[in-house]
């Protein structure tokens, strides 16, 4: 109500001149004493002409302190209303994509790590093929590229000196702990190395083939044990023993078939029914389920209860993913520039 008042006036000095008055009326009067008095107490948020008025205004209150005080008050409420939103932050490529899996909403959630794991061992026997020496490689490439999903880690920027996938170094995005024991112990050993590594290097440094022994504290030791540690604890597999004469394993055999079944379906039906045709358009975690089964040597293993027509065209279309430009593919790609650089890495291995 005040604001509309004053709007009446055009103020000059003392005197408020009112445009609405007509010829041959008085040109000016006083502004009334509650209007000169309310001025700097208005709790709004006025427009560029009303401000000016009310900046005008100011000395008819009698008081230059007064005027000043109305004045930083209209324009500090005026400065919250007219501030600017912060541009969002382009978070979605850092966070996990849910699974598009309506078959089992309440399944618990698995790690790539796990996933691949549980692709590799063989339901009964509770352990993987002893002739499949990818597995351990895969299953640190995996830790790279769920840290990556998880937006703990990232390459660093495309420049003109290092062009090359592989020759982009692994920064470190964030330290916050994830809550699991294999990723957690990389993320200090990243934050803790003395120079930055590329992914080739730190893969080979988890799994422990290098030849520096000062380089020999980033391995990671009993993966396995640890990965099937957490499936057991999810209730997917349970503990056991087998004897080879001279010495006794521990085993793992799987006592919850839905849970490896559901996974199976999941890569088998990417690659038949939900085949995009387009690997850029892959949710990421699919793809990077593909890549590490490759990898890890059990895509065919995952692929093999199929028919053999059906089996015949995933395999085909796994092997356009898998033959794709990594180079061309990591730079067009959204937020699977590590998945790329594991497979390039693993590929030359």
């Amino acid at each position: 109500m005040a604001l509309w008042a004053l709007q009446q006036y055009e103020c000059e000095g003392l005197v408020c001149k009112n445009p609405t008055s007509q010829p041959g009326s008085p040109q000016g009067r006083m502004a009334p004493w509650w209007l000169r008095f309310l001025v700097p107490f208005l709790e709004v948020q006025p427009s560029e002409s009303t401000r000016h008025r009310v900046a005008v205004a100011a000395p008819c209150c009698g008081s230059a302190a007064l005027g000043q005080v109305g004045m930083t008050t209209l324009t500090h409420r005026g400065w919250r209303g007219d501030k600017r939103a912060e541009p969002e932050e382009d978070v979605a490529a850092d966070k996990e994509l849910p699974d598009d899996d309506s078959d089992n909403s309440k399944a618990p959630r698995l790690t790539l790590m796990e996933e691949v794991l549980l692709l590799g061992l063989q339901d009964k026997e509770g352990y993987p093929s002893f002739w499949n020496d990818c597995l351990s490689p895969g299953l640190r490439g995996g830790i790279l590229i769920e840290l990556a999903l998880r937006g703990r880690i990232h390459l660093e920027p495309l420049t003109a000196r290092k062009k090359r996938l592989l020759d982009r170094k692994v920064l470190l995005k964030s330290a916050a702990p994830t809550g699991d024991v294999l990723l957690d112990e990389t993320l200090r050993h990243i934050k803790a190395a003395e120079s930055i590594e590329t992914v080739q290097t730190w893969i080979e440094l988890l799994t422990g083939e290098t030849w520096n022994p000062f380089k020999l504290q980033y391995q990671l030791r009993n993966v396995r044990e640890h990965v099937a540690k957490g499936l057991v604890e999810k209730g997917i597999l349970t503990t056991g023993k087998q004897s080879f004469l001279l010495f006794d394993m521990t085993t793992h055999p799987v006592c919850d078939t839905t849970e490896k079944q559901r996974l199976l379906r999941k890569l088998q039906s990417s690659l038949l029914e939900r085949w995009t045709g387009d690997v850029r358009r892959m949710e990421r975690r699919l793809l990077a389920l593909l890549v590490l089964a490759h990898t890890s040597d059990v895509l065919e293993k995952a692929l093999g209860g199929l028919e053999d027509t059906q089996y015949e065209l995933a395999m085909s279309r796994a092997k356009d993913v898998l033959e794709a430009d990594t180079e061309l593919e990591a730079a067009q790609g959204r937020g699977t520039e590590v998945i790329w650089a594991v497979l390039a890495a693993l590929s030359r291995a």
